[in-house]
């Protein structure tokens, strides 16, 4: 299926590695120019390996960065097409119950999942709107849409994601601009790797599983499909949400999931 996606200038942000690079990768194979932006150098030798792709260094979290970064880029290429927001991070904790967390746990999580994207948004959405024309994609989780245990201030940060796009999503309805949520389920990346370390940490012995054994329990117990969802399930989304074959798609949140949030 021909996407439609070549030649559109594409920024994904939070691109050194895991599903950000995944999704630039889809972008570049596209054909659309693509820029990876992430606040750790090492996204320049990730973007020296695709095609029709740069690098920029950003750290979301400061909204001075992130402007500098939309204005560079708008001013090599005089249009930015399509914005995917993919930085996150856990709080490092297991936070079951809560309590056990102290409020400064929350303080990370909640600015580089939710202020970042709004940094985002607020830099690159005035002109997308005046142009006319473009796409943003926020990628969120089903621990926003399900109130995740396992790591409150993550789970809250990726529910106000989502909260946050349909703001947008009504506001640049107008100026024919698309914002969509993109949900992951079950995906092996490092974040969720932290997941189970920070569970693991507190184990007896007695109850301790490894991360494929914890894994594959919970892929068994709450997956419907009882697999894995992969990078690639999540770049393909992404890339799908930015094109014309999604012209009527908006205000959305994605599941990518294999039946999770339906099973819960």
């Amino acid at each position: 299926m021909d996407l439609e996606l070549t030649d559109d200038v594409a920024v994904v942000i939070g691109a050194a590695r895991g599903l950000g690079l995944a999704i630039a990768a889809r972008f570049a194979l596209e054909g659309a120019r693509t820029i990876l932006c992430d606040r750790s150098v090492s996204v320049v030798a990730e973007a020296a390996k695709l095609l029709h792709s740069e690098a920029e260094i950003v750290d979301a979290t400061e909204y001075e960065s992130v402007c500098e970064a939309e204005h560079r880029i708008r001013s090599r290429h005089k249009r930015i097409d399509h914005v995917v927001y993919a930085a996150g991070v856990g709080s490092g904790k297991f936070g079951f119950p809560f309590w056990k967390l102290e409020p400064a746990d929350w303080e990370r999580p909640i600015r580089v999942n939710l202020i970042g994207a709004v940094h985002v948004a607020h830099a690159f959405a005035p002109n997308m709107a005046e142009a006319g024309r473009g796409t943003f994609a926020f990628l969120a989780s089903v621990a926003g849409q399900i109130g995740s245990q396992t790591d409150p201030p993550y789970s809250a940060a990726k529910a106000g994601v989502i909260n946050f796009m349909q703001c947008a999503a009504k506001d640049l309805a107008p100026f024919g601009v698309r914002a969509n949520a993109i949900n992951p389920g079950m995906v092996k990346t490092d974040l969720n790797r932290s997941v189970w370390q920070s569970w693991a940490d507190r184990q007896t012995p007695e109850s301790y599983r490894t991360y494929e054994e914890w894994t594959d329990d919970k892929i068994r117990n709450i997956v419907p499909l009882r697999r894995w969802q992969t990078p690639e399930d999540i770049a393909a989304m992404a890339v799908f949400l930015a094109s014309k074959r999604a012209m009527n798609v908006t205000g959305q949140t994605i599941n990518v999931d294999g039946g999770y949030v339906m099973h819960s």
